[in-house]
């Protein structure tokens, strides 16, 4: 008897483990969902804000081909999420069947208890089991006998009475598990046709953007003027700082007394701090990228090359707030065509850029702090973005790779 118990028992730890894995799975698939849904919204806002503002086309395709993504990922995201329930299910409905059978395994046996006890159940017969007992010592094991009989039947019920509650449970979160599978089933449907109608979108507004090539790549010359432009002036305040960084480093060391130990500058220690955060910055501001580092095609004539992109693109909603990703000096503050103002904030041998400012709250020289409000996002060319960088010295680098991931 005792190893059926143990079974059971086993059995019932497995059960509420696998509950604990389920809700922990649970909980990281609505973060996702979440943060998709989220990025989902913010897109909405902003191609409704573009349709308002400005009917950038261009920049309405951007959105939309963005937020096509965005609900891709959110069906797929469903789909695993129906998957991992159908497992899940299939799973506890093994053991609850295991549990059952055992369950029935006890029940069996303790009927059979009960009927013994019945054919017996005259005290005489007790009386009389006991008094035919050869001596004082015999008499005692016989009582302690049919003393745990009736404890152990005891037992056994209240033992049978707990199962059969852990199994009603059991069955009931089965119920619950199917529900939630239908529910999300229903809403990966209505995912689904959402998905649909924005491709539709999409498709609609590469048709229209098809018949004015001539005037795109127009567009296109001026856009690679101003990133030009940009590039050289970042390169050009780069060089500035490193020029000075370097005048400040070798008169720290003319300063060292001979035989000191060589001490490490303040922006040397900076630097070390910023590139120890690789991966873990907050995020400029709260939106999704839009266009990302490196070189990329033109969105509707896929045989023109887009300039370089040195940094990425976030879509914003209007009045955007636009932060300091780290600890820093705030080296120039520059108005440059197509990116209106800039801040440029220096980190050691480190810089981040933040372009497509309407207003700046700080000026060159302040001291800022990771948080730190910069300004508020522009509409320049009907889109609603703040263009952000990273550089190394004289090299740029992929700012997703900086921030910490959504």
């Amino acid at each position: 008897m005792t190893r059926p118990l143990c079974i059971l028992a086993a059995a019932a730890v497995l059960l509420h483990a696998a509950a604990a894995l389920h809700a922990q799975d649970t909980a990281v698939q609505e973060s996702r969902r979440a943060a998709l849904q989220k990025e989902i919204a913010q897109l909405e806002q902003q191609i409704e804000e573009n349709a308002a503002k400005s009917s950038n086309a261009l920049n309405e395709l951007t959105l939309v081909r963005r937020q096509v993504a965005a609900r891709r990922s959110l069906v797929q995201e469903s789909e695993r999420e129906v998957a991992r329930l159908r497992d899940t299910i299939s799973v506890r409905q093994a053991e609850a069947g295991r549990l059952q059978r055992r369950l029935e395994t006890m029940e069996a046996y303790f009927h059979r208890l009960v009927r013994n006890a019945y054919k017996n159940r005259d005290t005489h017969l007790w009386y009389s089991y006991l008094l035919s007992s050869k001596d004082l010592g015999q008499a005692s094991r016989r009582y302690a006998y049919l003393r745990d009989l009736s404890g152990q039947m005891n037992s056994q019920a209240r033992r049978l009475k707990e199962l059969r509650t852990a199994l009603d449970e059991e069955l009931v979160r089965l119920s619950a598990l199917r529900k939630e599978a239908e529910d999300i089933r229903a809403a990966r449907e209505k995912e689904l046709q959402d998905l649909r109608s924005v491709e539709q979108r999409s498709d609609r507004l590469v048709a229209s953007l098809q018949k004015d090539k001539a005037k795109y790549q127009q567009q296109l010359e001026t856009k690679r003027r101003q990133v030009e432009a940009l590039n050289r002036e970042i390169e050009r305040i780069i060089a500035q700082a490193i020029e000075e960084a370097r005048k400040k480093e070798e008169a720290a060391n003319a300063a060292r007394k001979s035989g000191d130990k060589e001490t490490k500058t303040a922006d040397v220690r900076l630097a070390g701090e910023f590139a120890a955060n690789k991966g873990k910055l907050p995020w400029p501001a709260d939106g999704p990228v839009v266009e990302g580092f490196g070189q990329h095609h033109h969105p509707v004539y896929t045989t023109l090359v887009m300039p370089a992109n040195n940094g990425v693109n976030i879509s914003l909603s209007s009045e955007a707030e636009i932060l300091a990703v780290y600890d820093g000096e705030v080296k120039r503050v520059i108005v440059m065509p197509g990116y209106g103002r800039c801040v440029l904030v220096e980190h050691g041998t480190y810089f981040t850029f933040y372009c497509k400012l309407r207003d700046v709250a700080v000026k060159s020289g302040d001291k800022v702090k990771t948080g730190q409000l910069l300004g508020h996002v522009d509409t320049i060319d009907g889109q609603t973005q703040l263009h952000f960088e990273v550089w190394k010295e004289k090299t740029p680098e992929d700012p997703e790779t900086w921030l910490r991931k959504k």
